[in-house]
């Protein structure tokens, strides 16, 4: 008799152990269900998001280049005219430097004619 009882429960134990499996496998299955179904409503609003997008920023970015061209025109001709205004600048320095020192050696000039004078009387 204690074989028969030990292959009862034997048998009662494999069978939970079935049920069990099963168990556990419907809900995985279940999961995977639920998680494929909102991964596809994900792409499809990532699909809208994407389009709308596309249609919206497209003429922004079109304003966008077209300004960063205008800024980069008005910087270019300002560097071109920081360029002009800075030679002009070095160039009347240079006059302002040759005409000074001129000037400077013509005055040591006369003030020495003048004290050379000055000395011999």
């Amino acid at each position: 008799m204690s074989i028969e009882v030990s292959q009862i429960v034997l048998n009662n134990g494999l069978t939970f152990l079935a049920i069990a499996t099963g168990v556990v496998v419907l809900v995985v299955a279940g999961f995977l269900v639920k998680l494929l179904l909102e991964l596809s409503t994900l792409t499809k609003n990532l699909n809208e998001t994407s389009i709308m997008l596309n249609t919206e920023l497209k003429p922004t970015l079109k304003e966008l280049n077209e300004t960063i061209h205008s800024v980069n025109s008005l910087v270019q001709s300002t560097d071109e005219s920081v360029g002009n205004v800075k030679v002009g600048i070095e160039n009347a320095i240079t006059k302002t430097k040759a005409f000074s020192e001129s000037l400077f050696g013509g005055f040591i000039k006369g003030f020495m004619t003048v004290y050379s004078i000055f000395k011999r009387k």
